[in-house]
């Protein structure tokens, strides 16, 4: 099975080092020297570790198949998966990205639209959901508004607060077109 532990982000300097986004809970033993990584898109890879070092909060990765920054700015956004055979089963902590995404979402008994992905962020996780109109929408991964994962079935069950769908939306966009053209009638 293949478990995604990170996604490529900027270059750093001029030979090749990249920023990454890290998805693991344990990137002391995911990103030491020599490991290999899968890669999405498949021909940025594979991508082999030659170092691992921390800059403040941010990872900082070199591989052997990237020696420059142009090379390096190509393979940014790729994903990094690593084989594992680890994972538990039983596992209550939480849901791994490709155990959510395409999982129906459900509010109440309608289904409002599909996950596309998971941002994981320092404080809390979002659920990217793409809803009927194909809007993103980005939802707090949190109990109280994400309170069942059914991967079995299918779906994940929210309970949004008023507002949380539109958040999102053209609304104010619009309303501001429509200020701008009194504006101008006003003229």
């Amino acid at each position: 099975m293949q478990l995604q532990v990170a996604r490529i982000g900027k270059p750093h300097g001029i030979r090749g080092e990249v920023t990454v986004q890290v998805l693991t809970d344990a990137p002391g033993d995911r990103f030491v020297p020599g490991t290999e990584f899968v890669v999405e898109p498949a021909k940025a890879g594979p991508l082999t570790i030659t170092s691992a070092r921390w800059n403040k909060d941010i990872l900082l990765l070199g591989f052997e198949e990237i020696s420059t920054r142009n090379q390096a700015e190509e393979i940014r956004g790729a994903k990094l998966f690593i084989e594992t055979e680890e994972l538990e089963e039983d596992d209550d902590e939480g849901w791994y990205e490709h155990e959510l995404v395409g999982l129906e979402v459900h509010v109440g008994s309608q289904v409002v639209g599909k996950v596309t992905a998971l941002n994981t962020m320092p404080v809390q996780d979002l659920l990217v959901i793409e809803d009927a109109d194909g809007k993103e929408i980005l939802v707090p991964f949190v109990e109280e508004i994400v309170p069942e994962v059914n991967v079995e079935d299918g779906y994940v069950l929210l309970t949004p607060p008023p507002g949380l769908f539109e958040l999102n939306t053209d609304a104010s966009g619009s309303d501001t077109e429509e200020d701008d053209a009194e504006t101008k009638d006003d003229a």
